[in-house]
């Protein structure tokens, strides 16, 4: 028999513990929203795997990638955060209460903020993962040139991230030898950026070459290329490797359900909104040019803070603006528009006038227009009447008498 799954209600569902997902707990639980952050591997993400993060403000000795993250983790726990160590088995997130499950867990909230992140794509290459992130293979110059200081090392890829990637790491590196598949001169990245590279004295080129295997005891010592036209294996020794043949986001879990680009990645607004009432993306999951801990920590304050924004909006709205005891008159204006602003003499009028009978609501967009778009309004200023919690009309014409029949 089927074991019965452990219901548990929260304000905000929190999936992935990245600097993302981290940063937006923070955020959330400072504003004492019941928030619940589910990781399925590590907290902390792929910023637990980098050596040293050197450009990280505040942080100017260049702390792994871990203590930072330890860090947050512990200052979420402070805000009263919980957190569970588990995979995500499905999302519903469709419907006022969004329906996140676990092998054991069925959390049901009013917010999810989806932070699940993204992973490099890597070759498959023999001995490969014996070297991946602190052992000599990483995915981020941004992140690690520093560290490779008068070295040498290895990039795999000719995109624009690989060759631009390359000409960032000849400012630490002595040599940076490029793995190319395709024949001499021909790259995947754009002419600017491959004239450039071929002109630099520092970046050495190998053409029609992929990784065989990577070779090293404790940590990488040689990357063995293979000539894809020959089948001859070209040794390099070198410090560490750089690989930049694509991403992919861990978004598998939400197609069908969100919109996604052609690569996967989760589209959102400046608010960090999905296009669904209550779904928020941050981080690498997303269509973002930066990816860094930076970025992602943005990310979550903004959409910790829009989730606040959401739910305490959908309260008023739900039981003030569409209160079902009286018929209701709201009118929807713009502080700044001169027009709309002085009919607010019009409907103190017709709340005078039927004092006690109805109940007036008056929603200014300037600083916000969340309720506004939930009424779902042509334009601004309008008035919206409504019956048993209920709209029933909606008048676009600053008239008083347009409504004087409506009570």
């Amino acid at each position: 028999m089927a074991r019965e799954k452990v219901v548990e209600h929260y304000d905000v569902i929190i999936i992935g513990g990245g600097p993302a997902g981290l940063s937006a707990a923070i955020y959330s639980g400072r504003a004492r929203l019941k928030t619940i952050l589910l990781e399925k591997a590590l907290v902390g993400g792929l910023a637990t795997y980098t050596n040293e993060i050197a450009n990280y403000p505040g942080f100017p000795d260049a702390p792994k990638g871990e203590a930072i993250t330890n860090l947050m983790k512990e200052q979420a726990k402070n805000m009263g955060v919980d957190f569970k160590l588990t995979a995500v088995t499905s999302v519903d997130l469709h419907g006022e209460e969004k329906v996140v499950e676990t092998f054991r867990n069925k959390f049901i909230g009013k917010v999810v903020i989806i932070a699940t992140g993204g992973r490099p794509r890597t070759t498959g290459a023999e001995r490969e993962e014996e070297f991946l992130f602190d052992k000599g293979i990483s995915f981020c110059a941004t992140c690690d040139a520093a560290g490779n200081t008068d070295k040498h090392v290895v990039v795999i890829g000719s995109g624009d991230a690989a060759i631009e990637e390359g000409m960032f790491l000849t400012k630490f590196a002595r040599q940076v030898t490029v793995s190319v598949m395709h024949e001499e001169g021909k790259m995947d990245c754009n002419e600017i950026a491959k004239e450039a590279a071929l002109a630099n004295p520092k970046m050495k080129f190998v053409w029609n070459s992929v990784v065989k295997r990577f070779e090293g005891n404790d940590h990488l010592e040689r990357v063995v290329l293979k000539n894809v036209k020959t089948d001859e294996e070209i040794p390099v020794d070198c410090d560490n490797c750089f690989e930049f043949i694509g991403y992919l986001p861990n978004t598998e879990l939400f197609e069908g359900q969100l919109p996604l680009t052609r690569h996967k990645y989760i589209t959102v607004n400046e608010k960090k909104e999905t296009g669904i009432e209550g779904v928020f993306a941050i981080g690498d999951c997303t269509d973002k040019w930066l990816k860094q801990i930076a970025t992602a920590v943005g990310d979550g304050a903004i959409a910790g803070t829009a989730a606040e924004r959401y739910i305490a909006e959908k309260e008023i709205f739900d039981h003030k603006i569409m209160q079902s005891e009286k018929p209701g008159l709201i009118y929807v204006y713009n502080a700044i528009d001169a027009e709309s602003r002085n009919f607010l003499a019009n409907i103190e009028a017709i709340e005078k006038q039927h004092a006690g009978k109805i109940v007036v609501n008056r929603i200014d967009t300037y600083k916000s227009n969340g309720l506004a778009l939930k009424l779902e309004l042509e334009k601004v200023p309008a008035m919206v009447v409504t019956k048993d919690g209920k709209i029933t009309e909606k008048i676009y014409e600053l008239n008083e008498s347009l409504i004087a029949n409506q009570f």
